[in-house]
């Protein structure tokens, strides 16, 4: 694949490139099939899927239609979707008790193992680019791990390779919180490390050492330099937008992060999430919700009840906030920086309220391919950031790692 050329004009509805992976744009008539037929002959990866504790909260069988979230194996299909990470996520009040958030990882993965078991046809576990590969070839949907929230290692460096060995291939740094491996920013306190924590760099060595990827999503920016600084292998965001697109808010990737991710050889993986998208968009989902909690509370329905799921997922369906073209906006500005090769896409469903119109489930990955197509994006530059650009990072950091060390 020839390196893009520095003609890309970012924010455009149509990308100007010759031959650079970006193409003339495709006749509009025939946008929408192209836009189905490639993600179905594409290996479509996403970088962070909550369905894990979706399901936790309340179970569904994701191999049938679901009533609640973003995720199940119809859309999955319907989506073209081979390959989301599963989040393996520790939220922050775990923290002050180390065992109880390694035993919430543990359980989590446990889930989706069953899930595997129970549903071989429709879902099989992966822990390598190969898995991957070989299991896009059958009808089944793959499932990597991804541990959100280094909390879940409970402090114990061992626990790197034990959640190796349960299938884990990213680590999440930090959640909301900061942690014991670095600062994370979402924490309205001062930094507690001002990067990486010297726990946090015997992590990262480690990760680096087994074939783990390290995932600077959520982190402040100085945790995400140290760590960029320290791994010898590429970096990942797994689900992270533009800095660009809302302005202070450090959850997001500034240019500099973009630059030094893909400087690694990493990879960026655009989230879909309403509040990534513009800072308004962020005022807009908590009265919606607010509304929703309410009438949740006047029925007397438990938060886990399938009355409040059914009534969450339409309120949810019926009040989308921002649009395809936003997330094509966030694709456009981080390719005009580092080029195709280091971008992908991280959802980030089932882990979040609001998204935008034409992106509320599984099923609207080629809604996004289509707009892709009308800024004039190549198949291969669209394959690329479908999922090759993910497997490529994964299978140099699995080269990186020392082969077969385990430590005594």
């Amino acid at each position: 694949m020839p390196a893009p050329t520095s003609s890309l004009i970012v924010g455009s509805f149509v990308l100007l490139l010759m031959g650079s992976g970006v193409s003339q744009a495709h006749p509009a008539a025939s946008i929408e099939a192209r836009a189905d037929s490639l993600v179905q002959a594409s290996l479509l990866v996403d970088g962070h899927v909550d369905l894990p504790y979706r399901l936790n909260d309340f179970y569904e069988n994701p191999a049938d239609s679901t009533v609640g979230g973003d995720v199940d194996y119809p859309r999955a299909r319907a989506g073209g979707l081979d390959a989301p990470f599963m989040s393996i996520y520790i939220p922050p009040y775990l923290q002050s008790n180390p065992a109880a958030a390694t035993n919430r990882a543990d359980a989590l993965i446990d889930l989706v193992e069953k899930i595997a078991t129970d549903h071989p046809t429709e879902f099989a576990l992966a822990t390598s680019p190969n898995e991957v590969r070989q299991i896009a070839t059958t009808e089944a949907v793959a499932l990597p791990l991804g541990m959100e929230n280094g909390a879940g290692l409970g402090g114990e460096l061992d626990n790197v390779e034990h959640f190796y060995d349960r299938g884990i291939r990213y680590i999440t740094l930090t959640h909301g919180a900061h942690n014991r491996l670095g600062d994370s920013s979402y924490d309205d306190a001062e930094p507690r490390w001002n990067g990486l924590s010297p726990f946090g760099e015997q992590v990262v060595a480690e990760m680096n050492r087994l074939g783990i990827m390290v995932d600077v999503s959520h982190v402040t920016d100085a945790t995400a330099l140290d760590a960029i600084e320290q791994s010898d292998a590429p970096v990942i965001a797994s689900h992270s937008s533009c800095r660009h697109f809302t302005p202070g808010w450090e959850r997001n990737v500034s240019d500099e992060l973009i630059e030094g991710i893909a400087d690694t050889g990493g990879v960026v993986m655009i989230t879909f999430g309403s509040s990534f998208l513009r800072n308004a968009y962020r005022d807009r989902d908590a009265p919606i919700r607010d509304a929703m909690n309410a009438h949740i509370d006047s029925m007397g329905w438990a938060e886990d009840s399938r009355e409040a799921v059914v009534y969450e997922q339409q309120t949810r369906r019926e009040h989308p906030i921002g649009t395809v073209q936003d997330v094509a906006d966030h694709i456009d500005h981080a390719v005009g920086l580092v080029g195709t090769e280091h971008v992908g896409l991280g959802s980030d469903f089932d882990g979040v309220f609001a998204l935008p119109e034409g992106l509320q489930d599984a099923s609207g990955y080629p809604a996004l391919v289509a707009e892709l197509l009308r800024r004039g994006y190549s198949d291969p530059a669209i394959q690329q950031i479908l999922g090759a650009n993910l497997l490529r990072v994964w299978t140099e950091v699995e080269a990186t790692a020392p082969s077969g060390t385990r430590r005594e």
